[in-house]
């Protein structure tokens, strides 16, 4: 099923191929940094999940002994009762065992519920943790589309003296946009990567968020796009008016 899920090494190239094509467009730009610093996210993505997908030998060794010690103690009850008497004497010590043993049974079945459990909050921890960045990264990107505000160009003499400095024309603010765009999609894949290999539903929550994230920052983005090209049909009708 190589088609059926998201290779991380394809999408680290796709990423440093938007990195060329941003520092092309736009050298020394901060959205190509930013592009940077998601094809690291990426290549970092590659050895967690090799590490995500690896058992925890460890706790799995541990959840066994316990396992062996409730099965000891079980058989040890059946032992004593196949061989011990029924005299009031020997029923009451017998009684006195179970007791016991029941104690623990109790102990070593919340050790081994510790033991099966550590694995998956070791991992989720892990993941969560690359999530996190993912998410910051995505916030820093809708940093930088903030000031790139499509009205400049219907309206530019509304500017005032506090109004960011506008250096990009219409053309390059669409392909920044455009840019800021694809950044949100890339950031959601590599979301998308560590829940491939992971069943937890902690961590299939954090990636729908980070994903439902994405999307509406990328719908935002896209609104402005449709201004801008609804002002290029205006400005060329008004061109050809002209003429």
């Amino acid at each position: 099923m190589v088609f059926a899920e998201l290779s991380g090494e394809h999408v680290k190239d796709t990423i440093q191929k938007l990195e060329l094509r941003i520092a092309t467009r736009f050298p020394a730009s901060g959205l190509s940094r930013i592009a940077a610093d998601l094809g690291r996210l990426a290549g970092a993505a590659e050895g967690d999940i090799e590490q995500l997908r690896k058992p925890l030998w460890w706790a799995r060794v541990g959840a066994a002994l316990g396992i062996l010690g409730m099965l000891a103690v079980a058989v040890g009850l059946i032992m004593i009762a196949v061989a011990g008497s029924l005299e009031m004497g020997g029923l009451s010590e017998f009684l006195q065992g179970i007791e016991a043993a029941a104690n623990e049974v109790i102990l070593l079945a919340i050790g081994v519920f510790f033991m099966v459990s550590i694995e998956t909050r070791v991992k989720r921890r892990r993941a969560l943790k690359a999530l996190y960045r993912v998410r910051s990264l995505i916030h820093v990107v809708d940093m930088h589309q903030l000031t790139k505000d499509p009205e400049f160009f219907i309206t530019p003499d509304m500017t005032t003296a506090t109004s960011p400095e506008r250096t990009l024309t219409r053309f390059e603010m669409v392909r920044y946009l455009d840019y800021c765009s694809e950044l949100y999609s890339l950031g959601s894949k590599v979301a998308a990567l560590y829940l491939q290999h992971m069943n937890d539903a902690v961590v299939l929550e954090a990636v729908n968020d980070i994903e439902s994230l994405a999307t509406s920052l990328s719908q935002k983005v896209w609104q402005k796009i449709m201004i801008l090209d609804a002002g290029m049909d205006i400005a060329a009708q008004g061109g050809v008016r002209a003429a």
